[in-house]
C-alpha cells in the first residue's frame, strides 16, 4: 500500500540485500527504511512524510529505488 501522496518503491534486486537497507535506514531523515533480517522494509506510515531528498535515491544503485509523486498523475 502507498502513502496518499507518495509512494517508494524497492527494485527487488536489492530488497534482501542487508547492507543497502542498513544504508537507506541510515540516511533517510524520516525513517520510511527499516532494515531488518529479510532486507529492506518500507514503513507505510511513514511516506507521506518523505521530504524529497533524494538521500535514499544516492544510497540505492542507480535506479534501484523509485519516489513516485502520486499528487501528480
Amino acid at each position: 500500500m502507498a502513502g496518499m501522496f507518495i509512494d517508494v518503491r524497492v527494485d527487488a534486486s536489492i530488497a534482501k540485500d542487508a547492507e543497502i537497507a542498513k544504508k537507506l535506514e541510515e540516511v533517510c531523515p524520516v525513517d520510511i527504511f527499516e532494515a531488518t533480517d529479510g532486507g529492506v522494509a518500507l514503513v507505510e506510515k511513514n511516506l507521506d512524510e518523505c521530504t524529497l531528498c533524494d538521500l535514499c535515491l544516492e544510497a540505492a544503485p542507480k535506479g534501484k529505488i523509485e519516489v513516485v509523486k502520486l499528487y501528480e498523475r
